[in-house]
């Protein structure tokens, strides 16, 4: 069962509606433009059908002129031989092809008005198959813009950033501990005294006073 019931439908149709009603917009508007398209080909089949039936018309209405000139020759050509009753045998069957010929002519009218009908009916596919490609195309940047954001959403949430930012953690965990045992080193400490930092210099007092005796024994030596 097609989505329209044809030409006058597609025509009629509100693409936009159709698609904001579809469960999967994508497939829709493929099925659409498909539509379309087939539709599409059947009005150009037809008119083209059209074409030749009126082509066939004209060639067979020269023929018919002909035969009425064929007629009344032969018309004349009887009443001059003074056969009346041959000659208006003749008018009788020219006016046959005349009224053939009327009625063709009839026909070819009524497939231009159908021509005109078709060119009008193509024009408007064509548009709305335009709209159709161009909304399929929105459609498709749509989708590929959102599966995007999907991937990027999902790198970022994803095992190897969790698993990158895990390894981060435990750097930083490694880090904290080695200060931390730095830090313990020197927890219970007890701040010199006074005595001891005096007891300090005095002991420093006699390393440089020994220092000093023992660079000028090494200079006298020298």
């Amino acid at each position: 069962m097609g989505i329209f019931s044809r030409t006058r439908d597609i025509i009629a149709a509100n693409v936009t509606d159709l698609l904001d009603k579809a469960e999967d917009p994508s497939k829709m508007i493929r099925m659409i433009i498909l539509e379309m398209e087939e539709t599409l080909v059947e009005v150009r089949a037809s008119a083209a059908r059209s074409i030749a039936d009126q082509k066939e018309m004209r060639r067979h209405i020269a023929k018919l002129e002909k035969l009425q000139d064929s007629w009344t020759e032969k018309a004349e050509l009887a009443l001059s031989k003074d056969r009346e009753d041959l000659a208006k045998a003749a008018l009788v069957e020219k006016q046959k092809a005349a009224d053939m010929a009327d009625q063709l002519t009839a026909e070819i009218a009524v497939i231009d008005d159908a021509l005109r009908s078709y060119e009008a009916d193509i024009t408007k596919l064509q548009n709305k198959l335009a709209e159709a490609r161009t909304r399929q195309n929105s459609i498709v940047t749509r989708l590929d813009a959102a599966h995007n954001r999907a991937r990027v959403r999902e790198a970022y949430s994803g095992h190897k950033v969790n698993d990158a930012f895990s390894r981060f953690d435990l750097m930083e965990r490694r880090v904290d501990m080695a200060e931390g045992r730095a830090d313990a080193l020197g927890l219970g400490a007890q701040p010199k005294s006074l005595e001891e930092e005096i007891a300090e210099l005095k002991s420093s007092e006699k390393v440089e006073a020994e220092l000093a005796a023992m660079k000028a024994r090494v200079t006298k030596e020298g």
